[in-house]
């Protein structure tokens, strides 16, 4: 990472949402471990559900850290004990299955306690440096040509009358909102708009394919598809999204959202599926089962552009298969 970079954060007080999150984790980590290589002297507030399941993450209370326990889903005001120099907004629901079984949920607290954050940054004023709203690629709904690559003003199809739209609607509202707040109050927010990601810190509750397909690899099983596996999209190592973070957050523009892909990971769930198998199995093979009723996005090729980003000097440093083998 830019060496300007780690001496912008020296000093620093951090809120992270969603810090017992396998990225939101990753991001304290990294923040707290520059601490350690460069005496930093930054601190951190973690602003998580479950401040014991925070405290055996990370230790108890001190000086580089301490915990303020919010539900996103109360509609209650965020208000931290603490204010900060930078916050990074990271909290959401992740399992496909709760889209579309609890659509109401996750459009409420998806865009009701980006709200909430965004209003704390709203009164903070000045003292806040910078907000980074961490979003997702679904965003860009069904895309069914990928001769050109998606830049941060296209949009595809998002049905609204399906309830596992919930997640991608609820995403593309919370990111006008940020956008609302810097064009009207002035709060400097910028979106990171991530491919899906893993790399680090992968929970054993997780369900996500790629956390599927890791488990099957470890065990040498078949890789059983619900689907065709014909939906294409990017990936992003954590350690490579956590750095990408932190150049929007201090090289970004307001109001702006930003992809974050390696490009080079573009491929099919189902190629996907086959290049672990060949890569990390020794008897493992893929086989095809459609199933209904399991919540999968639509089939979509989403090919990020990650131009934007790439302009502010960060750049990946893993590929498909080194994020699988750190997690396997």
């Amino acid at each position: 990472m830019d060496n300007t970079l780690i001496e912008a954060l020296r000093g620093s007080r951090w809120i992270v949402t969603g810090a017992t999150g396998m990225i939101g984790s990753s991001l304290v980590d990294f923040l707290l471990e520059q601490n350690r290589r460069h005496s930093t002297g930054i601190s951190v507030t973690c602003a998580v559900r479950n401040v014991a399941k925070a405290e055996a993450m990370f230790g108890k209370a001190g000086d580089e850290i301490d915990y303020y326990e919010y539900d996103f889903a109360s509609g209650e005001p965020f208000s931290p004990p603490q204010e900060a120099d930078y916050l990074v907004h990271l909290a959401s629901p992740t399992a496909s299955k709760d889209f579309a079984e609890k659509p109401v949920e996750t459009l409420s607290t998806v865009f009701l306690g980006t709200r909430q954050v965004l209003e704390h940054a709203r009164k903070v004023g000045n003292r806040l440096k910078g907000m980074v709203y961490v979003s997702s690629l679904e965003v860009y709904g069904t895309v069914l040509d990928d001769s050109k690559p998606l830049t941060e003003d296209c949009q595809g199809h998002l049905d609204l009358m399906q309830a596992r739209s919930s997640y991608p609607m609820s995403k593309r509202s919370a990111e006008c909102l940020c956008h609302a707040y810097s064009a009207e109050y002035g709060v400097r927010v910028m979106t990171a708009r991530l491919a899906q990601t893993f790399g680090m810190k992968l929970d054993t509750t997780d369900n996500r394919v790629f956390a599927q397909f890791a488990r099957c690899a470890s065990a040498d099983k078949d890789i059983v598809l619900f689907t065709e596996g014909s939906l294409r999209r990017c990936y992003c190592h954590t350690a490579d999204a956590v750095e990408a973070m932190l150049y929007i957050m201090l090289r970004g523009d307001s109001g702006m959202a930003y992809n974050v892909a390696n490009e080079a990971t573009y491929i099919s769930v189902r190629d996907m599926a086959e290049m672990v198998c060949r890569e990390f199995g020794r008897n493992m093979r893929v086989r095809i089962e459609p199933r209904e009723g399991m919540g999968y996005s639509p089939t979509t090729f989403l090919r990020l552009d990650t131009s934007r980003i790439m302009a502010l000097g960060w750049q990946p440093k893993h590929d498909l298969k080194q994020m699988f083998a750190s997690i396997i």
